[in-house]
């Protein structure tokens, strides 16, 4: 093997192509990787501007940056930051890395160019990102799966935490119920009992008036038994969703003259209850008499209950185009108004209620029934002026 100059060693046997242009970007001379990297014979090159080995694309763009490189030469890596291309005899493009030198050559600015084919390298990087960007997309996979998990494991505990306040609510309101049945039924039991003793002493001594007298007290004490049961009851077939609304076409005038006739016999002494005004229209309704009787009847007791004697108690009903207003209005001792906004809850008792008897479930009953018939009940009340209650539901239940 002959003897090189270094340089002719370093240039014909270097893997990278090493182009030499002068100032005017012509090809002076290439190696032998660079015929094998672009596929053009050194005779197709040699003289030849630089831009043959250029995508025509950035042509245009390369002349400016040649002639820029040449007013201040320096060694440096070209495009930094930019994707470069070469271009094969055959059209196809392919990604590279070219380094620039300045040098002179018999006393003529050169310019040798280093290329390297990163085709590889790209393919790597490219494989690599995608893996990258696969990996992220896992990732905020993973994460929304987690995320999705979390939320239902959030609105499990808040299912739980419900389910335990309510089950804590029920164990309270059982409590309640038992401390306020047995003390409400203890009450009307012992005069029963009484009562009957005295009945019995009376009916050995023939005194009729005083056997009447206690005879009337012992109904009183029943009735009331049979209020307390029939709450509970209600409250039992509401909780079982055993309560529902069955309409049918009746006379609301008739329902509640029938209930005022019926409750003015065990009104207090002075006490009566009238309808306003005295003469009304006769009102026809589809709705559920029953729930409507029921609702009236407690309405009208606790109007009975609450005033003194010697008071007025009035009715009014008012038809609004397909609505109803039934309003009961009494005298009596009111309600705190910081009582109002839980006259509704069940076991609730105003604080004036004092040893009225009751068991804080009525109109607890009454908010429901009036909401099963797609009705409202609000109450507008002044201690101890009275209050009144107004009842309003659609004339035809849908």
């Amino acid at each position: 093997m002959p003897n090189l100059h270094q340089f002719d060693a370093v240039f014909l046997f270097a893997n990278e192509a090493i182009i030499i242009t002068n100032q005017r970007g012509e090809i002076e001379r290439i190696n032998p990787a660079t015929q094998a990297m672009f596929g053009f014979n050194e005779a197709e090159l040699v003289h030849k501007r630089i831009d043959v080995i250029i995508p025509e694309r950035f042509r245009n763009v390369h002349h400016g940056h040649v002639e820029k490189y040449h007013i201040k030469p320096k060694p440096r890596s070209m495009g930094l930051g930019m994707d470069l291309f070469g271009q094969r005899k055959n059209g196809e493009e392919f990604p590279v890395e070219v380094s620039l030198s300045p040098c002179q050559i018999n006393n003529k600015q050169m310019v040798i160019a280093f290329v390297i084919d990163i085709t590889e390298r790209k393919k790597i990087e490219t494989q690599s990102k995608n893996y990258q960007i696969q990996l992220e997309k896992e990732v905020e996979d993973r994460t929304l799966i987690l995320q999705e998990a979390i939320e239902k494991l959030e609105n499990t505990k808040k299912k739980l935490d419900e389910s335990l306040q309510k089950e804590r609510e029920l164990n309270q309101l059982k409590s309640r119920f038992i401390s306020t049945a047995s003390h409400e039924f203890r009450t009307p039991l012992a005069t029963v009992l009484s009562s009957l003793n005295l009945v019995e002493r009376y009916i050995e001594k023939n005194d009729i008036e005083k056997q009447a007298k206690h005879l009337s007290r012992i109904k009183k004490s029943i009735n009331n038994l049979t209020d307390i049961l029939n709450d509970i009851l209600s409250v039992n077939k509401i909780d079982e969703g055993k309560i529902s609304s069955n309409p049918t076409n009746f006379s609301l005038t008739e329902l509640i003259e029938d209930l005022i006739a019926e409750l003015n016999l065990i009104t207090k002494q002075g006490q009566k209850i009238v309808i306003s005004p005295v003469t009304i229209t006769e009102i026809t309704v589809f709705q559920d008499s029953k729930l409507l009787n029921h609702i009236f009847s407690n309405l009208l007791s606790n109007a009975i209950k609450f005033s003194d004697i010697n008071t007025p108690i009035t009715v009014s009903i008012k038809e609004k185009g397909e609505t109803i207003q039934v309003a009961i209005k009494d005298e009596g001792i009111g309600i705190p108004k910081p009582d109002i906004e839980n006259l509704f809850t069940r076991f609730f008792r105003a604080d004036n209620a004092g040893q009225i008897q009751g068991t804080g479930l009525g109109l607890s009953i009454v908010h429901q029934y009036v909401s099963l018939l797609n009705g409202d009940v609000e109450c507008k009340s002044e201690l101890n002026k009275g209050s009144d209650f107004t009842v309003t539901f659609p004339k035809r239940f849908k």
